[in-house]
């Protein structure tokens, strides 16, 4: 004889699902329970949030705005950096221009000055070499190929910028003619150029040596003598009186 289990009721029978009833699926108890559960508490019996989907929304809404404004204020502060940044390096770039353009005129200048300095040295250095070949043209010498010689270098001489003045009959002029010797003569108005001792020079507008010359000026007691008395000339010595006075000798190129 076998004792029964125990706790088991022989006399209870098993419950039998319904044929409906999944044996698995939880009960209404239990769903009511987890329904329950996922069920939010009701606005009378939980806690109150404080807010709506809609105010939810509006915050979002100006929370970007403000954003945005702060962006675009960042932004704007960048630009105006930047474009003071830009007048800057223009002005910069402009005053560096200006420099530059000035820095290669005075150089351009500089370059024309040197240039005319050297042409005006170098025909310095030939001048006794042009009165020589002027001297051998007056008395004739001046043939042969020693003149081919001497017009070359006359022709060479001009195109570097040589010009030869002083002429006789031309009025006295002391910035560009130095009187060796006086005279007076009847026969001129006014401070005369009556004999060219050494021609002058030239170069452009720049005389590099004077015309050496003798001069002359009215007689006294003449109507010329008399319009021109109290002038004296830069070569003049000594009282005044006919004849030639005599001041000095033209100088040997």
């Amino acid at each position: 004889m076998t004792s029964d289990p125990k706790g088991f009721d022989n006399d209870r029978e098993p419950e039998v699902p319904d044929a409906g009833t999944d044996p698995e699926s939880p009960s209404d108890g239990a769903r009511a329970a987890e329904g329950g559960a996922d069920t939010p508490p009701s606005e009378g019996g939980g806690a109150p949030t404080g807010e709506t989907p809609d105010s939810a929304d509006t915050d979002g809404r100006d929370a970007e705005a403000a954003a945005a404004v702060a962006r675009e204020a960042g932004l704007t502060a960048q630009l105006d950096q930047v474009r003071t940044a830009l007048n800057e390096r223009t002005l910069d770039l402009q005053r560096l221009q200006a420099e530059f353009q000035n820095y290669r005129r005075r150089v351009d200048r500089d370059r024309v000055a040197v240039k005319e300095i050297a042409i005006a040295n170098l025909l310095t250095e030939l001048l006794p070499v042009l009165d020589d070949i002027g001297r051998a043209r007056d008395h004739g010498e001046l043939v042969g190929g020693f003149k081919q010689v001497a017009e070359s270098l006359e022709t060479v001489a001009a195109k570097l910028g040589l010009m030869q003045f002083g002429k006789e009959g031309e009025p006295f002029d002391p910035t560009i003619h130095e009187a060796l010797m006086h005279s007076y003569s009847p026969d001129v108005k006014e401070t005369t150029c009556v004999q060219i001792l050494q021609p002058g020079y030239r170069i452009n507008d720049r005389t590099i040596r004077p015309a050496r010359v003798g001069v002359a000026e009215p007689q006294p007691g003449s109507p010329a003598g008399e319009a021109s008395a109290g002038d004296s000339p830069a070569g003049e010595s000594g009282d005044g009186g006919d004849g030639e006075k005599e001041s000095g000798g033209p100088e040997e190129g």
